[in-house]
């Protein structure tokens, strides 16, 4: 996965000390069906995923991360989900917060293919018979995104 150079920049800086970063996530809908994509970096199948760059509005992040790794045009529904990562530490050390922001989202054009190298293979899947999915948490993103409601929010304690 390619790490933004705003991230690059600050690692000078601080060095594999936790970062605390915001994630989008897109659970693009295309009917009955959903956008997956094999990860390249841990072979994951997921949904859409990236970081939000600095001053970026997190569902423009969604709709570009579509567009840059599968692209796929997508528009923004709504926020289905908000929630804290477990705290990732990458192979090489870097330490990363990360607050997800989980968004329903509809396709609008195009077909699947890994744009960017970011996935190895992007397609459409099934709702009623997804295959399975390593990330734990990624069966309730693409839940949240797929009950209808206000958006959910975790902690608040």
């Amino acid at each position: 996965m390619a790490t933004p150079d705003f991230v690059l920049e600050l690692r000078r800086h601080i060095g594999t000390t936790a970062l605390p970063l915001v994630g989008a996530t897109a659970v693009v809908l295309r009917g009955d069906r959903i956008l997956l994509g094999r990860r390249h970096d841990n072979g994951a199948l997921t949904p859409i995923t990236g970081i939000v760059e600095p001053g970026e509005e997190p569902a423009d992040a969604a709709v570009r991360e579509t567009l840059e790794e599968a692209g796929v045009v997508c528009r923004v529904e709504r926020l289905a989900w908000v929630h804290q990562l477990p705290r990732v530490v990458y192979p090489h050390g870097d330490e990363v917060d990360y607050l997800d922001l989980v968004f329903r989202c509809a396709w609008v054009s195009g077909e699947p293919y890994p744009a960017d190298g970011e996935m190895t293979k992007v397609g459409w899947y099934d709702l009623d018979d997804l295959p399975p999915l390593e990330l734990p948490d990624m069966y309730r993103r693409i839940d949240h995104a797929c009950t209808d409601g206000p958006a959910r929010f975790e902690g608040g304690h």
